[in-house]
This record gives C-alpha cells, structure tokens and sequence, in this order.
C-alpha cells in the first residue's frame, strides 16, 4: 500500500504552510496553544482568520459547489485541516465540522441555501447546545424542553460548557419535543439565534484559567424553519453530528506540534551535566509517544479515506476520539516531568519553560476525554457497533 500523498496534495500542503507564515501574527509562535478560540478576544481574532480561509475557497472546500465549497477530495481536506491545526491556527469551527455536514445530510433545501452558504462564508459564530448543568454524560435524559406554540417552539432550560460568552452569534442544540416516548425518542435537533429575547449567558470560570459559558432559555421563541430534520427525532441527527465531532485529523496535528515541542526542549535544555533527553527513561517515554502518534495519524488519514467513500465513520470516529485525548493526556503528563518543578508556573510567568503552555495545556486537557461522550460511552460505541457484542 502507498501511503504518500499525491504531488498536488504535496504542492497544496506547501500552499497552504506559506499562506500561514504569511497570514498568522508575527508572534504567534509565542502565543500558539495558549489562545482560546472560545473566549471573546480569541473568538475575535479566530472570526476574522475564518473569513480570509473563506476567500480562499479553503474553509468549507470539500462541500458542494452550490453551497460554498470546491467539492474537493476529503484527502485535500485532510491536508488543509492537518496543517492548519500543527500550526495552532484557526480553522475550521463547529458550525464547518458539525453543523454544516448535518445540514447537508437532513436539512430542507431552503436550510440548506441559508445555514450553508453563511458558514462557508464565516457569517456566524457557533455555540453548542449539548450538555446541561447536573445530567454528566448522560445527554438523553436532557431536560431542556421545546414546546409547540403556532409557527415557533418555546424553549425553557439550560446549557453548559459551550463557548456562548465569546459573542456567539448562533448555538445548535438539542432539547426534548416529546415527554411520552423513551427519551431518546423525544429529542429535536434546532438552530437559534443568539439575539433571541429571553437568553441569558453567565460565564464559568474553568481551572485553567479561562471560561466556558451557562446559557438559560427562559421562553425563548425559535421559528419551526429552524429545526433540522424530523420533530422528535433529533437524537439520531445529533449522533451523526457526535460522529463529526469524534473524528478529524486537527487531534493528531495538535498532538504532533507537541511532540515535536518537546523532543525540542528536551535536546536544548541542560540537566545535570547533559540534557533533559538524558534522564533516566524520558527518551523511551517520548519514542513511545512519538510511535502513538503516528498510530493516530494513520487512524485520521484512515476515517479521511472511509469519508471519500461515502461512508460516515462510526465506530472510526470514537476509536479517534477515545486514542486522541488519551494520548494528549499522557503527553502533557510526560511534560510535566520533563519540565520538572517549573513545569507548575502558569503562562505569564517569566520563568515559565514553554511559556507555561505545558501547565495550561495539562489543566485544559482533562476534560478531553469527557467532552463529546467520554471515553466510556466511546468504548461502548466500539464495542455494539464495532464488535458486535450486545448491550450491556
């Protein structure tokens, strides 16, 4: 089997690292990792560096013509998405890897005019709507409801974890249409404007220092032509979408970046007359990490492969999503006992190897295997659809 990218995807990747060195701050090699495209001032700068991905055909480039894209190779895509992400730099969004894909496969063609179009053109900012405050990973028994009343639902509940507080223009969320069936029967997938009266978002402090958002409906009124496939029904389009969002070569970029960060620091940095790589064990540690990350690099190329098919990875997308978090987790551990006691100084501290990007990161990644269906309901995934054993 060839593994090699053919020549114009090689000319591509070039394309795109030169559009990037060009584009990005010129100090971003000191700020990467540590903007969070999910504060306000980081949603800002990620909103405009969206919009010039737009023009250039590249945000939205494996979509239809006729909805913004290129319809390009999900192989193009993967190139474009895996350097992007090893640079740290904004690219595709939730409303591109999520809600865009959904629209495709369930939205009216009325929906899909709209809602496409304004994504591939980074019109809106996207908050998502999942998890609520006191139901852990359990998102079926969500209690967030929408009632019918004329042309609109009314919804009423709330929100959480979601990045609303940096002005989000748009959230897609699930809330509960039908009290009288088995809770996953009574779901409905929505699109709401952000400006409707009636939403209130709190920011909630996160322990690496940044903020996530509560949003609560009180009455909030949102058109029927805002719901995306059928009424009650929106558990099975809000799967497909988990799918989306389990999978995507941005994992194994962001992994790399840190891999190559610290088998850098480790042949710089002098340690008791050698370096940091001469410690007892810590090369052995990093060779494995690098190995696992070339493993997750051929499971992302593998789900690329099985999209260009046709195929929308099931089972694929939570092997990548239990591998990758895990895998950042053991390496950002691996960091830590690279970088020895000052390994706990936070960013902004003159003393701080790495910038503290380690200890930001470490902190930041712990909820990594829990966002997006934790690790436990993926190896559930795996084991019912992939292996064929029955449900516990």
């Amino acid at each position: 089997m060839d593994f090699r990218f053919a020549p114009e995807e090689e000319a591509f990747r070039k394309e795109v690292e030169g559009f990037l060195r060009k584009e990005l701050p010129s100090d971003w090699e000191e700020r990467e990792g540590l903007v969070d495209f999910e504060e306000p001032e980081g949603a800002a700068f990620a909103r405009d560096f969206r919009r010039r991905l737009a023009r250039q055909g590249w945000l939205t480039m494996a979509w239809p013509k006729e909805y913004g894209g290129q319809a390009a190779s999900p192989m193009r895509q993967l190139v474009f998405r895996e350097v992007g992400s090893y640079w740290g730099a904004p690219g595709a969004d939730n409303s591109v890897n999520q809600v865009g894909p959904i629209i495709i496969m369930h939205g009216t063609e009325e929906q899909k005019k709209h809602w496409l179009t304004g994504i591939s053109e980074a019109r809106w900012v996207w908050a998502q709507g999942y998890s609520e405050p006191g139901h852990g990973s359990d998102l079926a028994s969500l209690e967030t409801r929408a009632v019918e009343d004329g042309d609109d639902f009314v919804i009423n509940g709330s929100k959480i974890w979601n990045g609303a507080h940096g002005n989000a223009d748009m959230m897609f969320l699930l809330a509960r249409t039908n009290t009288e069936v088995r809770k996953h029967r009574g779901i409905s997938f929505f699109l709401l404007d952000m400006k409707t009266q009636g939403i209130t978002v709190t920011k909630v402090p996160m322990m690496w220092g940044k903020s996530r958002a509560l949003v609560t409906f009180d009455d909030v009124r949102l058109p029927k032509a805002n719901i995306v496939g059928e009424k009650d029904m929106g558990w099975y389009v809000g799967a497909a979408l988990l799918d989306f969002e389990r999978s995507g070569v941005e994992r194994y970029g962001r992994q790399k970046r840190l891999v190559d960060m610290l088998v850098k620091y480790g042949r710089e940095t002098r340690y008791d007359g050698g370096t940091v790589l001469d410690r007892p064990g810590i090369k052995r540690e990093l060779v494995d990490c690098y190995i696992e990350t070339e493993a997750l690099r051929w499971v992302c190329y593998n789900i690329a492969s099985l999209q260009s098919q046709g195929q929308v990875p099931n089972k694929e997308a939570s092997i990548c999503k239990i591998f990758g978090p895990e895998l950042l987790q053991r390496t950002y551990r691996l960091g830590l006992r690279m970088l020895g006691p000052l390994a706990q100084l936070e960013p902004g501290s003159k003393w701080a190897p790495l910038r503290g990007r380690i200890e930001n990161g470490y902190l930041d990644n712990f909820g990594r295997t829990v966002g997006g269906g934790t690790s436990e309901v993926n190896r559930n995934v795996i084991a019912m659809r992939g292996l064929g054993l029955p449900r516990g």
